[in-house]
């Protein structure tokens, strides 16, 4: 589809490919060619990428739970929820995808533990946030092409990063402080619909999957999980098919009719938030000053009561809480060894120091580890049976 036919089939809302700010540095191209599309390409194709595969979305998969999601399979799920979104309202998915795609190459290794130690760290020296890191990555951290820094992706995208916010990602305060997004942020407070797609399909694609991780770990039963209305009433219908199979023969097709059923709230939502607004175009979205996507009363209610059984169940059981701890300790250690000893780090990153200061450029490395390199680091540096 050409860049004109898949526009005509956009909202007036909607992100237009024609209708693109451009990057910081123009390409020559083809003209039929979609700029959203090149910001896939360019972030699919990035170290930080890549090295999500090995970072942890709950569970720590080094320790041997191959079937645990990573920060990779999560972000995968996000943007396929995003397209799927986007198609529904018309709005653009080639720009929600790659956002979604996007959203996580900041983030630490061992999930949120690992950002909670780096903020700390960073308390006192503007933060660490990895939505923000995010754009950090895409803005200069990756380095693919010799004629700029950053993988120069569109006004649209970078914008999406900054102006990200969910009920627990909130990145604003931390961005404002940089320069060199002050023009991001001036288009108003809200991003555009199809950050706001990726941003909910954040909330939805995690919500989903770490139930089945829990399923899979033992820390979910389906009495435990029938105490949710979501869970109950889809599992109601699925359960009259199969009354006797055991949940993890059953949990698939409940969990793809609970995301039905969110898609179409959604869908329903959204539409009367943006027909009651008055919005007519990207600019009325980015000046409206709440989310204009989002769920139904009765349906917020209910994912809010499944979220809430997660965080009791899940993210507070034993083990996850072991492992938060023993990765905010292997972090704060690892930052000291660095701080106190400099030629530890490659040099690459110790020539930066007079420039950004050492805590930034050890906030910097640490954050694009894996779990697993990091493991690695760790031993080389504090191990007396390791000598490389």
């Amino acid at each position: 589809m050409t860049n004109v036919a898949h526009d005509i089939s956009l909202a007036p809302y909607a992100v237009h490919d024609a209708a693109s700010r451009g990057r910081r540095h123009e390409r020559a191209g083809r003209g039929e060619d979609s700029p959203f599309d090149l910001d896939r390409h360019r972030i699919i194709s990035c170290t930080a990428f890549r090295r999500l595969m090995y970072k942890t979305q709950v569970f720590v998969t080094s320790g041997g739970g191959d079937h645990f999601r990573t920060r990779l399979t999560h972000t995968l799920e996000v943007a396929a929820q995003a397209e799927r979104f986007a198609r529904e309202l018309r709005l653009n998915p080639r720009l929600a995808g790659a956002i979604a795609l996007a959203h996580d190459l900041g983030h630490s290794p061992f999930g949120h533990a690992g950002e909670k130690a780096l903020d700390a760290r960073m308390k006192d020296r503007g933060g660490f946030e990895h939505n923000v890191q995010s754009l950090r990555v895409v803005d200069y951290l990756e380095h693919p092409y010799p004629a700029f820094r950053g993988l120069n992706l569109t006004f649209e995208l970078r914008e999406a990063l900054v102006k990200h916010r969910t009920k627990y990602d909130k990145p604003n305060e931390n961005a404002a402080a940089q320069a060199d997004v002050a023009d991001l942020l001036a288009t108003g407070p809200s991003c555009t619909l199809e950050g706001q797609a990726a941003n909910l399909a954040d909330a939805v694609a995690y919500t989903l999957h770490d139930i089945e991780d829990g399923l899979w770990l033992g820390i979910l039963t389906e009495p435990v999980l029938n105490q949710a209305a979501l869970w109950r009433e889809a599992a109601s219908r699925v359960r009259k098919a199969y009354p006797d199979l055991p949940v993890h023969a059953v949990r698939r097709p409940i969990i793809d009719t609970i995301a039905s059923r969110l898609a179409e709230d959604v869908r329903t939502e959204s539409a009367r938030r943006i027909e009651r607004a008055g919005i007519r175009s990207i600019d009325d979205v980015r000046v409206w000053p709440e989310d204009l996507l989002g769920f139904s009363g009765v349906m917020r209610n209910q994912v809010e009561e499944l979220q809430s059984l997660l965080l009791e169940r899940v993210y507070r059981d034993h083990k996850v809480v072991r492992m938060d701890a023993k990765a905010r300790r292997l972090i704060d250690e690892l930052f000291d060894a660095y701080l106190q000893n400099p030629k530890l780090l490659p040099d690459r990153y110790a020539r930066r120091f007079p420039e950004q200061g050492p805590e930034r450029v050890i906030c910097d490395y640490i954050a694009g580890m894996t779990d697993r390199f990091c493991q690695e680091e760790y031993q080389r540096i504090f191990s007396p049976t390791h000598f490389e």
